[in-house]
């Protein structure tokens, strides 16, 4: 089941087109990545959803019925820009923000205390949020989106502000909504974590979706058909020569006698190529190459923007 569907939403500005026709769906317990270059469409979509603002044409499901603002009581909202209150105390604001949600404020006190001391931020509690770092904010503003413990999530640039280890850190309560069975709509620019986190992805363009599926799905689409073979030999081999027409050599280089090479292959198999090698080499190891997704994001916008190529 979907528990969030956009069927064929269309959002004007004046003459400006922001979305066109955009239909998605969000499965349960499954992290969906809304992609695009910026002023694609993505954050129009995230507030549609949100009843921030509304289409001009097209509807938005949530759990099968028509979205209403009682439905988005039960969304967890991370948005990219700050929504905090600079000159209100740290703790007092979180418990604001968590009664917002219809959390009592013994209840949201109990809970931010946790997270709080989870995310090392519990000796700001009576300071002001503007002498919070761009990092503690974006951590105050995680826990205010996950308290009240919704089963749907958007996260807008989540990773905003953080260094490595405080990424890897939210990363990983990510992936724990996910284990307890939510439903996660990421929006990034950062490729590397959509191949890290996301099971499928959605990619908008000049306002209209121009890729979708399964993650794994779509890399195996856009593969070169390119293997990266590591050998050995026990005298100098001219690998060319080995190989028929059907092989093509991209790069070699050796180390220490260990060489690797990216070969790709056409109009045959990857047993074909080891059938072709073995009498030769010793195989070290021996894997298919496939796109990273900020290879295939950028091939796929320059193809609707050509001035970029």
């Amino acid at each position: 089941m979907n528990i969030v569907e956009a069927h064929d939403v269309t959002k004007l500005y004046g003459d400006f087109r922001a979305l066109n026709k955009v239909s998605i769906s969000v499965k349960e317990n499954n992290i969906l990545g809304l992609l695009g270059p910026n002023g694609a469409g993505k954050t129009t979509l995230i507030r549609i959803i949100n009843h921030i603002t509304f289409p001009d044409e097209g509807e938005i499901f949530f759990k099968g019925e028509k979205l209403t603002q009682e439905h988005v009581a039960q969304i967890g909202y991370l948005p990219e820009e700050r929504g905090l209150y600079r000159k209100m105390k740290v703790g007092e604001q979180a418990i604001y923000l968590a009664q917002l949600k219809g959390m009592s404020r013994q209840d949201a006190i109990t809970k931010l205390k946790y997270w709080f001391e989870k995310f090392e931020i519990a000796s700001w509690w009576n300071r002001k949020v503007e002498e919070l770092s761009k990092g503690m904010q974006q951590k105050l503003q995680f826990i205010v989106t996950i308290l009240h413990q919704p089963k749907f999530f958007i996260f807008d640039e989540p990773f905003s502000g953080f260094d490595p280890i405080n990424v890897n850190l939210l990363k990983n309560e990510i992936l724990e909504l996910k284990k307890n069975g939510a439903s996660i709509i990421f929006s990034t620019h950062n490729m590397a974590s959509v191949e890290e986190l996301c099971d499928d992805i959605i990619l908008i363009n000049k306002s209209e979706k121009i890729l979708e599926g399964g993650l794994r799905e779509i890399k195996n689409q856009f593969k070169q058909h390119l293997f990266e073979v590591v050998f050995t030999a026990s005298t100098e081999v001219e690998l060319a020569s080995l190989l028929p027409n059907d092989f093509h050599i991209e790069s070699i280089a050796a180390y220490d006698n260990v060489f690797t090479a990216l070969i790709k292959v056409e109009h045959t198999s990857a047993n074909d190529l080891l059938t072709a090698l073995l009498p030769y080499v010793s195989i070290q190891g021996f894997q298919e190459i496939f796109p990273s997704m900020n290879e295939i994001f950028i091939s796929q916008v320059n193809k609707m923007n050509p001035m970029n190529n």
